[in-house]
């Protein structure tokens, strides 16, 4: 590493976990003061409180660390072009893709550590801290692993919609079972009732079976069809259900894809549109803390007089903004079917990245 990349690295690596920290602290301090009158309204224990928010770290540096790298960035360049730093730098040969390299290494890292954060830790933590946050809310059995899962609905293979009362995942049994099966132009053709289900030796066994089929036109086409007991031909194992019951936000990036080549084999174009959507987002998202600094690197080099705190916290807020309210309404539109899914994410990050990369050659 060369000494102006050293010279460089410290000080915006210093500025960033500085500004991690406070960003941390300030989170944790306004969402307990939000929970307070819970907390000592059910008599939570500090324990309690340090394990949940032991648990949300993840979540709470995935959601400010891109923020803190930019107001990191643009305060240590903004204070070398005050000094005139950066003015030597040009004057040596210097081009700003050169002065900006150790910036964008670290951008690059912390989008990598973002996405591993997103991957390995987020979707556990974001399920632990709704336990924990329901335990300060008084509800005292949140914090113990729930072995039965009320009021459950998936999309199976073969284009079929389940909705169960309850499934034990102790024993593999489902209770209250309602089927609807769908052609491939979404027409309901049967109605499966069931008031048991037990998974046994790789099948599911259906006990009070009673199927009804219908017409195109929605009227009942044949005989109902009753079994005391009858062994289906659904391949969805109770791994499948388990994974199923997860909201998306609580799935990996493998289990979200998996969900949704399900849903796709169900005919379900709304919620693969809605996941697919977010499926493209957790790459997106992981990858704004490069994008949020190839933005902030041209206003880094225009802070001449004015290079405090203060004034690349207010440059820092309006990008971030800017950003985050235009993706937020692609992911809108993508959503909505408007345009692509793809196209709904990558669309804003990759016109600030050109216009990012427009200004500094332009600046070069």
């Amino acid at each position: 590493m060369r000494i102006l990349d050293r010279y460089i690295f410290k000080p915006i690596i210093e500025t960033f976990l500085g500004c991690l920290c406070i960003f941390i602290f300030l989170y944790i301090i306004s969402d307990t003061l939000a929970h307070l009158d819970e907390i000592l309204k059910n008599r939570i224990g500090l324990s309690a409180v340090y394990q949940y928010y032991l648990a949300y770290l993840p979540i709470i540096f995935t959601q400010t660390s891109p923020i803190a790298l930019l107001l990191a960035a643009i305060y240590t360049f903004g204070r070398l072009n005050r000094n005139n730093e950066l003015l030597a730098m040009r004057s040596s040969g210097l081009s700003l893709w050169q002065i900006s390299a150790p910036l964008l290494v670290i951008g690059l890292a912390l989008s990598m550590g973002v996405f591993f954060v997103n991957e390995r830790l987020v979707p556990q933590a974001q399920a632990q801290s709704e336990k924990m946050k329901g335990y300060f809310e008084g509800d005292k059995q949140t914090v113990h692993k729930e072995e039965i899962i009320n009021n459950l609905a998936f999309y199976g293979l073969k284009n079929r919609l389940f909705f169960v009362n309850s499934f034990d995942t102790k024993d593999n049994i489902m209770k209250g079972i309602t089927i609807l099966e769908h052609d491939e132009e979404q027409n309901l053709i049967a109605k499966i009732v069931a008031a048991q289900g037990l998974y046994k030796d790789n099948l599911w066994i259906f006990y009070e079976f009673t199927k009804f089929q219908f017409d195109r036109y929605g009227h009942i086409a044949a005989d109902t069809i009753y079994n005391p007991e009858q062994i289906m031909d659904i391949t969805d194992s109770p791994e499948d259900l388990l994974s199923q019951s997860k909201r998306p936000e609580l799935m990996n990036i493998g289990q979200l894809e998996n969900y949704i080549w399900r849903l796709k084999k169900s005919g379900a174009a709304q919620p693969v549109r809605n996941l697919s959507v977010d499926l493209y987002q957790r790459y997106a998202s992981s990858a704004s803390s490069l994008i949020l600094i190839l933005i902030g690197i041209p206003f880094s080099f225009m802070i001449r007089k004015r290079a405090n705190l203060f004034s690349s916290f207010g440059i820092c807020i309006l990008i971030s903004f800017l950003y985050y309210i235009f993706t937020a309404i692609g992911l809108a539109l993508g959503k909505a079917g408007v345009i692509f899914p793809f196209v709904s994410v990558w669309l804003i990050p990759l016109a600030f990245s050109l216009w990012a990369l427009n200004a500094i050659s332009k600046a070069s």
